[in-house]
């Protein structure tokens, strides 16, 4: 960025947080849309808020097709656009397919950034893809009123491998392959708390793709997937609980962290919206009693471009986690189990 240019992330009028919508807000919204039942050939919809819709092809090939952008969550034009790109990535490995190309989702305030503050943004979007092994192929733009940015992904999957945050079975093993902590270090990089080794933490993981999810998809053991995002870890757990018919516990202390968020959370740093989060959907989680405040926010803390969810049989599980790990998901660890009932229940 030039030295006359305002922050990235003072441009940000929503907060820089990229926040999503509610989980309860938007199901009311999508409750209002056209049902796509008639669509045969839609495999996915937006029926239990999954991360990517897909379309079957023909018999061996899926489409799979998602979009996602949000406002900066750093200052550097470049990392900004890293991090944007690989979390739109994420829905389609989410999904267990393999991008195929990206379009550029591209909304800059022109009258404030420079021509090449924005080039340095897209060309970190760029390089995500080019780490992907897929083009940047085209995209739109346009003149708005603070930066947003981020792409549209599509992937194929065959359609016996796509994976959905409904196919959990009970007595699965529940593998989160990413610390979560990227929104406590993102509010205290906003409050001038975060070190150079934090910020060093918070880029590493936002901007490890997610890739190891299509790997996922080619083992029969590895039943559902999702991506951990805005939802938080209960949140997305939660929809997977929902998708398929049946409870989820997490194990409060075998959560990963990453590096330094623990204390950080316990001195009060949290984002605004792990609270909003936790109003939306308590009704469905059930906490132990005298839970600590802190405990929960990193539950219910939004994570930019954060691991995935993965329900997995329990013979398997040990197999699938050294799989992960040895992908470069070093944080990787079980976190629960998939159980009778409904809802999510914090052990």
């Amino acid at each position: 960025m030039s030295t006359s240019e305002p922050r990235l992330t003072s441009l940000a009028h929503g907060g820089g947080c990229g926040c999503k919508l509610s989980p309860g807000v938007l199901r009311d919204i999508l409750a209002g849309m056209p049902q796509a039942a008639a669509f045969a050939n839609l495999m996915v919809g937006t029926e239990t808020s999954d991360d990517a819709a897909v379309w079957r092809l023909n018999d061996t090939q899926a489409l799979v097709a998602t979009t996602d952008f949000f406002m900066p969550v750093v200052d550097d034009p470049f990392e900004f656009g890293r991090i944007a790109a690989t979390n739109a990535l994420s829905d389609v490995y989410a999904m267990g397919g393999r991008p195929i190309l990206a379009l550029a989702l591209v909304g800059m305030p022109v009258n404030l950034l420079s021509t090449d503050t924005i080039g340095r943004i897209l060309a970190g979007g760029a390089s995500v893809c080019a780490d992907a092994g897929i083009p940047v192929a085209g995209g739109h733009s346009i003149d708005s009123v603070e930066p947003i940015y981020g792409l549209v992904a599509l992937g194929l999957v065959h359609p016996d491998r796509v994976r959905t945050n409904r196919g959990a079975q009970a007595g699965d093993v529940l593998i989160l392959t990413k610390g979560l902590g990227v929104g406590v270090l993102s509010a205290a990089l906003k409050q001038e708390r975060l070190d150079d080794a934090g910020y060093a933490t918070m880029i590493g993981s936002t901007t490890q793709l997610n890739a190891v999810g299509a790997d996922l998809a080619d083992v029969d053991a590895v039943h559902a997937m999702t991506d951990v995002t805005g939802f938080g870890l209960l949140g997305h757990a939660l929809e997977m609980a929902r998708g398929s018919g049946l409870a989820v516990d997490i194990q409060a202390d075998a959560v990963p962290l990453l590096d330094g968020v623990e204390g950080l959370a316990r001195d009060g740093v949290r984002t605004g919206a792990s609270g909003r989060n936790w109003n939306s959907y308590s009704a469905g989680v059930s906490l132990p009693h005298g839970f600590d405040g802190w405990r929960r926010d990193l539950l219910t803390d939004p994570q930019t471009s954060g691991g995935l969810l993965v329900a997995v049989a329990p013979d398997a599980a040990g197999r699938v986690l050294d799989q992960v790990r040895a992908a470069g998901f070093t944080r990787a660890a079980i976190v629960g189990r998939v159980v009778e009932g409904a809802g999510v229940q914090v052990v």
